[in-house]
């Protein structure tokens, strides 16, 4: 796995509702939104260069739907309020999107609720979040914003990669609702996740993976899991740099009295009694050639390290 430096490694930038129609029910409800739901075709205004979409966070979802690709979005987080990307249905796509400032607005959502509900592959690719949210968690839900949330009617596939999700309130990457419903794969790819809280990456079914990808803890943000695997597995981990530093667990398997596997291979992690690999509900992490607890989690090449980047990537 070629890898870039933190933007800064001393500071790295700070920039278990599994079942039913959760996730805040649904992203606040879909009736709820309804109202402030916004059409593709209007949203923002284009780049004077015309490499991207400029659009102010002002409470509204956007909704994408089979087939469809939504593309180079700058998206302006400063007005302090939140956007709901949702997308549902099967073979959309979602690439080069950069997010701009801390989500600030409270509200406990997820930024992104995802799933490919027809038994296809649909994807995510690079997509920079590393301003993360700031630490309130919303009065109505006592959680605080998740980066990607996928529903648990996911029946595809979903592949996401080249993300960089940095210091959010709950998890980065939850994707272990599918496990108790729908059984869609999730494949994380070349992302960076760092200081979030809950977890970094979470999945849970089987043929799901997360494969050349890194995970940062330090001492200056929230101290969530390393990978968080839930039943049924088994879970693919392969080229990984998983480092937590001491504050919180590299590898969780299994969750609320289900068991699961984990297959580890080629990947360093941070070790220890509080800080290694923890195993609940006869979970069994197998770990096979060149697992070692040497981690060096920098950003995996190709990750965007700003919005303007993402954006403005052809």
């Amino acid at each position: 796995m070629t890898q870039n430096s933190r933007t800064n490694d001393s500071n790295p930038p700070v920039t278990n509702r599994n079942s039913g129609l959760s996730r805040r029910s649904y992203v606040r409800s879909l009736a709820a939104v309804a109202a402030a739901t916004t059409s593709l075709g209007a949203v923002g205004s284009a780049a004077a260069d015309d490499e991207y979409e400029r659009i102010e966070a002002q409470g509204q979802t956007i909704q994408i739907g089979s087939g469809e690709t939504w593309a180079n979005k700058y998206i302006d987080m400063t007005t302090g309020q939140d956007i709901t990307i949702i997308a549902e249905g099967s073979g959309w796509s979602i690439r080069n999107v950069g997010f701009e400032g801390k989500n600030t607005s409270g509200t406990g959502s997820a930024t992104f609720g995802i799933a490919d509900t027809g038994g296809e592959t649909s994807t995510i690719e690079n997509v920079y979040l590393g301003d993360g949210s700031d630490g309130r968690n919303a009065s109505s839900t006592g959680h605080g914003q998740t980066a990607f949330w996928v529903n648990p009617k996911h029946s595809g596939q979903l592949e996401l990669k080249n993300l960089n999700i940095q210091g959010f309130a709950d998890n980065a990457i939850y994707g272990s609702a599918p496990g108790n419903s729908g059984g869609g794969t999730v494949h994380i790819d070349n992302c960076f996740a760092a200081n979030c809280r809950v977890s970094h990456f979470r999945v849970a079914t089987e043929g799901s993976s997360v494969k050349n990808s890194s995970v940062y803890v330090g001492d200056n943000g929230f101290s969530g899991r390393g990978i968080w695997a839930w039943a049924p597995g088994t879970i693919d981990v392969s080229n990984c740099q998983i480092e937590t530093n001491g504050s919180s667990p590299s590898i969780v398997a299994g969750a609320n009295g289900k068991g699961t596997n984990v297959v580890v291979s080629e990947s360093d992690y941070t070790g220890g009694a509080s800080s290694g690999i923890s195993e609940k509900a006869g979970s069994n992490v197998r770990l096979g050639d060149d697992v070692g607890t040497n981690p060096d989690a920098v950003i995996p090449d190709g990750v965007p390290t700003s919005p303007e980047a993402a954006a403005g990537n052809e």
